[in-house]
């Protein structure tokens, strides 16, 4: 777990957990079963036109990319317990904001905490993440788009996101 703040990802526990699990499995039996997918579609020659080959080279690919950002993730965790339910916007916080006069609900920290939840998730280091961080219920404010327009926010509700 990381000690430099600015590099810090809030995780549950249960997301950590989950997503040490999954670089476990990636390491160990998902990296040895793409390995002898590699090697079946080799045996089976050329390899210019051997598109199980290519697939199984490209599901290498993605898998170790994985692999370097979950580790890196992992070791850049903080584990903890939800955010208090005080209404202020903090990592782990689901949000319902006026977005440039749109309700929208979004789920505040790392989108590895979502999971599958389907839910929009804007980081701390996101330019609309960063202008709502820290601030409560009934705050109205604008910030700065990257297109370099002003939009407005108001922050309706903000709970700790039970996942």
């Amino acid at each position: 777990m990381s000690t430099n703040n600015e590099a810090t990802v809030w995780l549950t526990k249960e997301a950590f957990d989950r997503l040490t699990a999954e670089l476990e499995h990636l390491q160990g039996p998902g990296r040895q079963e793409i390995v002898d997918r590699i090697e079946q579609a080799r045996s089976e020659g050329d390899l210019k036109e051997n598109g199980g080959y290519h697939a199984a080279r490209e599901e290498q690919s993605k898998a170790e990319g994985r692999i370097a950002y979950l580790k890196d993730l992992l070791q850049k965790a903080h584990v903890g317990e939800s955010p208090a339910n005080d209404g202020i916007v903090e990592p782990g916080m689901l949000v319902e904001a006026v977005i440039a006069g749109d309700k929208t609900t979004f789920l505040f920290g790392s989108r590895e905490v979502a999971g599958d939840s389907g839910l929009e998730v804007y980081s701390e280091r996101s330019p609309i993440g960063a202008a709502v961080h820290g601030k409560k219920v009934g705050d109205k404010l604008s910030y700065t788009a990257p297109n370099g327009r002003d939009i407005t926010v108001e922050i309706v509700a903000a709970e700790p996101f039970s996942g």
